[in-house]
């Protein structure tokens, strides 16, 4: 019997290499029409519209009142398949006809922790010195009734919602507030008041809004508005619109501060350099009840500061600390720190591990004098 042979028919090999081809192909083929398939879709985005983002003003019936971003107002139309509209949400408008098209969420628009600072601080009680009085009412305003607010209930006194650090530059007012934030496991939200008044007609007010709302959002939380007196100094009439923007954006503020929406376990700090100079609508009770003066050290707590930040130095023995002390009359805690550091490069100048008396002398003239410069530089320049 003849065997059977292994090689394959030239035509069987012919159709089985073009079935692999054709298979090939096919595929091939099919990567190509999804590709010129997103292609166009993408050529339809890039000719459709821009959108632009608004306000909803008001509602009347079926149509709704916007507010676009330069401060003008229209009556348009609401797509019938648009619901749920209601005053204050942000909208999506077609530009012709400014025909609402959609609701979008807000945050997506005005990102509110760009313009905030969060942390959870690592200050404690131990780190300030000279400030034991303020240290003492700072607890029972702030730190009490977030760590036990069942007392106020029992007694039946609905406790502060802020207080106002207020006194000379450089002495803890930021370090206390950062301090019963830590002592209260509560999200520090530092703004300063500067930055709260936006280019924009609204935007202030709109990220006062949103600052509070991002507190609630983590709270217990301490929101510490530095250099209030940028946003809170006193009303005057004024016709410029910059001007009436910083009171819209301060009237935002005293609302929030008012309470129309429950603060809850958020408290306020405020701190400013310039206290005479703050509105009285910002400091009655209700808003900012308790004033507490962050003065300059007396002699006990520059020691007490010297004592803080000398601590990890390594200083020698026969330095003569009274001596040091009494040079530095009249010296916040800030420039107390300030002459250790500069008595810490003067020892490292001279190749030297320890920091010796006249160091320490050295570096108290050398604050002095830039102090002097400062105020010189203040009083011809203003």
């Amino acid at each position: 019997m003849e065997a059977k042979s292994n090689t394959k028919d030239p035509l069987e090999s012919v159709m089985f290499s073009y079935t692999i081809n054709t298979s090939r192909l096919e595929s091939e083929n099919k990567l190509l029409r999804e590709t010129v398939s997103q292609l166009q879709n993408e050529i339809e985005k890039l000719k459709l519209p821009a959108l632009m983002v608004c306000d909803i003003a008001d509602m009347i019936e079926d149509k709704a009142i916007i507010k676009t971003p330069n401060g003008n107002k229209f009556y348009v139309n609401i797509m019938s398949d648009c619901k749920n509209i209601k005053t204050g949400d942000t909208v999506l408008v077609e530009q012709k006809n400014l025909t609402v098209i959609r609701k979008i969420n807000s945050n997506r628009r005005f990102n509110v922790e760009k313009f905030v600072i969060m942390e959870k601080p690592q200050i404690v009680w131990s780190d300030l010195g000279g400030l034991d009085s303020q240290i003492q009412e700072i607890k029972e305003v702030v730190e009490l009734p977030l760590k036990n607010p069942e007392l106020f209930k029992k007694i039946g006194i609905t406790p502060p919602k802020g207080i106002l650090l207020y006194g000379p530059p450089g002495t803890g007012k930021t370090l206390l507030a950062k301090a019963v934030a830590n002592s209260t496991n509560s999200t520090f939200i530092e703004i300063v008041g500067s930055e709260l008044v936006q280019k924009f007609i609204g935007e202030g007010a709109k990220l006062i809004k949103e600052i509070f709302q991002l507190a609630r959002d983590k709270a217990p939380s301490i929101v510490f508005i530095d250099e209030i007196d940028a946003l809170a100094s006193k009303r005057i009439e004024l016709g410029t619109s910059g001007e009436r923007e910083v009171q819209r954006t301060f009237m935002q503020l005293l609302a929030e501060l008012d309470g129309f929406k429950n603060l809850g376990n958020v408290k306020i700090v405020g701190c400013t350099n310039r206290k005479d100079i703050l509105d009285p609508a910002l400091i009655r009770p209700g808003r900012f009840d308790r004033l507490i003066e962050v003065s300059l050290p007396n002699k006990e707590g520059l020691k007490k500061i010297f004592e803080i930040h000398t601590k990890p130095m390594n200083l020698d023995k026969a330095i003569n600390i009274e001596k040091i002390i009494k040079k530095m009359e009249n010296f916040s805690g800030a420039e107390v720190r300030a002459v250790c550091t500069e008595a810490g490069y003067f020892a490292i100048r001279k190749n030297r591990e320890k920091i010796t008396g006249k160091d320490l002398l050295d570096a108290v003239e050398k604050v002095k004098q830039k102090e002097q410069e400062d105020k010189t530089y203040i009083e011809m320049f203003g």
